[in-house]
């Protein structure tokens, strides 16, 4: 069997710890605030996370831009001359160019190596769903699997890993038109806190609301208790943008409710947080449905 390597990019949210474990490769996506474009590497090199939701917090506003076809391919192609196989677990199609850039490079390298396994799967997840959609990868590559077989576990998974997020500012979602200025307004008056997920053709897209930020954070692990599979047996994933006490909470929610053992939470990187905003929570788990 040929050894083989998977790559993600820095929308997964996965920590430098987490990305040493996994042995998984890391294509950094960029955000610009200030004027200036820094990477979103895991190790958080360019700009530490707490000093970019202060900026956001201090009114700056970042965009984002999506690894290019370009990055790819200086990428992966060091990989495939090393005489290894790469299988590529790429940020939602619903939401970046990522993947299509992903299989642009793919079918360049394809005739470059021909001898060599190359794939590309469009996860149709976002920060760490994407995170541990791939972090369930890895470990099955630990165990043994084939390139074929994680790419195959992969497509047909893909849609059990649910996104649940709330936002705490309704202005991040109006900056990004998923809700309208009046509602945005009205919604802050009131304290009516949105309730998000990632759908099966992986656009964030709003579920509900609630009525303050406890009945949000709540209503999160409400839907983990509707739909995840064995949850005791789970490793959970929770990201937060720069809301550390609210992502503990939830934490201690689902092992005290579900008897999770196991939670990995880390911060809601730039390039979802330049969208959603501070105060952002997702919860991650694998369920029957999205």
């Amino acid at each position: 069997m040929s050894e083989y390597v998977i790559v993600t990019d820095s929308s997964a949210d996965l920590s430098a710890d987490l990305v040493r474990e996994l042995g998984v490769e890391v294509l950094p996506l960029s955000f610009t605030v200030k004027g200036r474009t820094y990477h979103n590497y895991p190790d958080n090199r360019d700009m530490d996370p707490k000093e970019f939701y202060r900026m956001l917090r201090g009114g700056e506003m970042a965009t984002t831009a999506a690894v290019n076809m370009a990055d790819y391919t200086s990428a992966l192609e060091p990989i495939l001359v090393s005489g290894k196989d790469v299988l590529v677990l790429a940020f939602s199609s619903g939401l970046s160019a990522t993947y299509h850039s992903s299989v642009t490079a793919v079918n360049e390298l394809r005739e470059q190596f021909p001898q060599r396994k190359i794939f590309t799967v469009d996860t149709l997840c976002a920060s760490m769903g994407q995170g541990l959609l791939v972090y369930l990868a890895a470990k099955k590559k630990q165990a043994g699997a084939t390139i074929e077989e994680v790419r195959d576990w992969t497509e047909e998974n893909k849609l059990n890993l649910c996104h649940w997020f709330t936002v705490d500012d309704l202005h991040f979602l109006k900056r990004g038109g998923r809700i309208s200025a009046a509602t945005a307004v009205l919604g802050s008056m009131l304290q009516i806190k949105p309730v998000l997920h990632v759908d099966d053709e992986g656009h964030l897209i709003n579920m509900g609301k609630a009525r303050g930020r406890g009945a949000s954070l709540t209503a999160l692990v409400d839907h983990m208790q509707e739909t995840a599979i064995d949850p005791a047996d789970q490793v959970v994933f929770i990201s937060h943008g720069d809301c550390l006490a609210d992502a503990e909470k939830v934490a201690d929610d689902v092992k005290k409710r579900f008897g999770v053992k196991e939670v990995v939470i880390n911060y809601v990187g730039p390039v979802i947080g330049a969208h959603s905003g501070p105060g952002t929570l997702a919860l991650f788990f694998l369920g029957t449905k999205r």
